[in-house]
């Protein structure tokens, strides 16, 4: 990412950012749009650092094919998330096609599939933070993991 910000629009005028954003992509992801294959995050900010996993809004037909994995393999979707964080925005309703009902009806909802693990500022400032890094792609693994597979791509 770039340090500037593009201040045009905002009401903050801070010309700097103020974390740096790094992207591990899966071979399979279209560089352009960012769209087509899960990958990995590192987000550094001062009192929020955090390293996340999964799809950031998958395209529709990626969505489609996640959402019917969830409902098939209940499972398998429960042990790839285990306890990470799940963050990214939801659907109002359940979405077309799907019961209201289901047990999973919050994860079908996703919009986006992003696991975390947060740290932080000493852990980052630590010199063991690279075995916690490790640590954490580790956990978070499987949830990518089953999302390739859910997308068909190679994993």
């Amino acid at each position: 990412m770039r340090i500037f910000r593009d201040v045009r629009f905002s009401t903050d005028k801070s010309p700097y950012r103020t974390h740096l954003g790094i992207g591990f992509h899966h071979r399979d992801m279209d560089m352009e749009t960012g769209h087509g294959a899960p990958g990995y995050f590192l987000h550094v900010e001062p009192g929020a650092t955090r390293f996340c996993a999964g799809l950031w809004r998958p395209d529709p037909q990626a969505l489609a094919s996640i959402r019917k994995a969830i409902v098939t393999d209940p499972a398998g979707w429960k042990k790839a998330k285990g306890k990470l964080e799940m963050i990214g925005e939801s659907l109002v309703r359940a979405p077309k096609g799907f019961d209201p009902d289901h047990p999973l009806v919050e994860d079908l909802r996703r919009k986006d599939f992003i696991g975390c693990v947060g740290f932080t500022d000493a852990q980052v400032l630590a010199p063991s933070f690279m075995k916690e890094f490790a640590k954490a792609a580790k956990a978070m693994a499987p949830l990518d993991a089953w999302l390739a597979k859910a997308t068909d791509n190679a994993w």
